[in-house]
């Protein structure tokens, strides 16, 4: 009786310490869900605030936040925005190793100019992306973005429907945590931190 309890507790020992070591090497301390070894998000080809052709490849060394959004948006756009300042408030110094991406899904109103007094208003180093509407459609089919125009009979404005989380990647460009619309500044910041 005494032997079989001894294996019973060393089959018991070595189980937990290979559950705990699986847990320690697995990414699933994010908050937000793990994306770690999807594949998309590769054609990002758009154009900045400033003018300049963008691509994923300029970003490498930093981890990048994308949120896909417009500026016409009355709440969940300024309020997405609001909380990733708060988050890079949070991250402090580590921040310069963050670049936030806002990506339009409105190229029709959302000129570069009107990209260039609404992103960096949140934070100086935030970067406004816009494209041609087929360009901006690729990159919504790549990332899996829903967009749509939403029109109210007899007024000539619209608003958008559109996916309002934030996609992740790491300092290699890989996708990496999806954050939930809505998610706290001090939960996106415990998973940049992760990969910074």
């Amino acid at each position: 009786m005494a032997v079989r309890f001894k294996w019973l507790y060393l089959m018991f020992s070595l189980l937990t310490t290979l559950l705990v070591g699986c847990q320690q090497g697995s990414s699933a301390r994010f908050i937000g869900t793990d994306l770690t070894g999807t594949q998309f998000g590769q054609p990002l080809s758009l154009t900045d605030h400033t003018g300049k052709l963008r691509h994923m490849s300029d970003f490498k060394g930093k981890v990048v936040v994308m949120f896909f959004g417009y500026t016409h948006c009355p709440d969940v756009c300024p309020t997405t925005m609001t909380d990733l300042k708060k988050t890079m408030q949070l991250l402090g110094e580590k921040s310069n190793d963050v670049q936030v991406l806002f990506v339009t899904v409105d190229p029709e109103r959302d000129t570069q100019e009107v990209l260039a007094q609404f992103v960096p208003g949140f934070n100086a180093r935030f970067i406004g992306l816009r494209g041609t509407p087929a360009e901006v459609a690729a990159n919504l089919s790549e990332y899996k973005v829903y967009a749509a125009k939403v029109s109210e009979p007899g007024k000539s404005d619209y608003t958008m429907d559109h996916s309002a989380g934030l996609y992740v990647f790491d300092k290699t460009g890989a996708p990496r945590v999806y954050e939930g619309y809505g998610e706290k500044p001090e939960n996106i910041a415990h998973d940049l931190a992760l990969l910074l």
